[in-house]
């Protein structure tokens, strides 16, 4: 079963932040549907979106970005759940 994510990360804007990022989803071999970055001061908020990733997935992958360092918060948004074609 894959669901449709958005992983909003509020983090302190330095530089190399943003490829530490995109490491948990690399490494699972996802490819993300859409990236927003802005800086909001010295912080930074960046939206990782997936609209069909692993549902098993979810919960590692917000796990290891709450790990970057630089991270004070991860939220995790599910927006449907979608069943695989069989």
């Amino acid at each position: 079963m894959t669901t449709n994510v958005l992983f909003t990360v509020d983090a302190f804007a330095e530089p190399g932040l943003l490829p530490r990022l995109l490491q948990p989803f690399a490494k699972r071999d996802l490819t993300l549907d859409h990236m927003l970055a802005r800086r909001e001061g010295e912080m930074l908020r960046v939206e990782l979106g997936m609209a069909a990733m692993p549902a098993e997935m979810v919960h590692l992958v917000a796990g290891n970005l709450g790990q970057v360092i630089g991270v004070v918060r991860v939220q995790e948004t599910r927006r449907e759940a979608l069943r695989e074609a069989a």
